[in-house]
């Protein structure tokens, strides 16, 4: 079983679409399912059509939901992250992850002062940079047109999952520009392929763009089925996932908490939270990360 803290990981946006072989749905209300039938997107969710006018599921029914119910949960706790499970449709995810093994090139990037420990980084591929060519000036614009539609649809995502974590923020005049119909921007945007050799193995604790971000979400990808066989390539029982210092414990310290991420888990990750991809000792774990900066709509 997968480890997870009891606050639960929760999804949002989406597709009014059945699927009664839907990713895991442990984590839902035992009434979601019996509402799916007559569930609609709401103004705020996603839906994703592709050239025929048929619907392109990217995201599975219940997710907006989830969010709301998330973010509740891990505000009562005193936490800004949020992990869902199966909140990208595996089948979508199938069907993108061969072009990115197709045109994934990774890029060395040299840090000053290093990032988690690691001053070279060589195992991500960048598809989107800050302005300045930073942290390169060569992005991968092929990767990001393939990935396009993921990318739009965590766009959604994010600002759902931020207009509802912020949206008791004290500063209540704060509060009413940013996040009443939040404004997101990609500010940055990578594909990270971990494997168990020395200096590729994870990214230990970090605060993403060192806490110059309005937030970040991290997409699992699929197991690699495509190069090898799933044997080859799984790293399953040899580590992965991700985990968070966040909240207070009774002692005052951060709590630790670790998600066993899958193919399709979202997890939400607002401004300067602690938080690590752990470290694996075979095969290869693959991940989509995006920075984001929030503006006043």
């Amino acid at each position: 079983d997968r480890t997870r803290d009891d606050d639960g990981g929760d999804p949002v946006v989406v597709v009014a679409k059945n699927d009664d072989n839907a990713p895991r749905n442990d984590h839902r209300d035992q009434n979601d399912d019996d509402n799916d039938d007559n569930y609609r997107p709401p103004k705020n969710e996603t839906v994703v059509e592709n050239d025929d006018k048929n619907e392109t599921v990217i995201v599975r029914p219940g997710v907006g939901r989830e969010i709301s119910k998330g973010v509740l949960r891990k505000k009562l706790a005193k936490m800004r992250h949020l992990v869902i499970d199966g909140a990208i449709k595996g089948e979508y995810l199938d069907g993108l992850f061969p072009s990115i093994l197709e045109l994934f090139r990774p890029q060395t990037v040299v840090y000053n002062g290093g990032i988690a420990k690691v001053k070279e980084w060589k195992i991500s591929c960048y598809l989107e940079v800050m302005e300045g060519g930073i942290p390169c000036t060569d992005p991968n614009t092929e990767l990001r047109d393939r990935c396009l539609g993921l990318l739009e649809t965590c766009d959604g995502l994010f600002a759902e999952w931020y207009r509802q974590q912020h949206s008791c923020n004290r500063d209540k005049k704060e509060a009413s520009r940013r996040t009443r119909n939040p404004e997101v921007r990609r500010l940055m945007t990578f594909i990270t392929r971990y494997t168990p050799a020395p200096g590729e193995q994870a990214l230990l604790k970090h605060i993403d763009g060192a806490g110059k971000v309005d937030g970040s979400v991290v997409v699992a990808l699929p197991i690699d089925r495509w190069s090898a066989p799933e044997e080859v390539n799984s790293f399953e029982g040899h580590g992965g996932g991700l985990t968070f210092w966040d909240g207070r414990s009774s002692s005052g310290q951060p709590q630790e908490l670790t998600y066993d991420t899958r193919s399709g888990d979202i997890a939400f990750i607002d401004r300067a939270v602690w938080h690590q991809a752990n470290p694996i000792t075979k095969g290869t774990r693959w991940a989509m990360v995006i920075f984001y900066k929030v503006c006043e709509s």
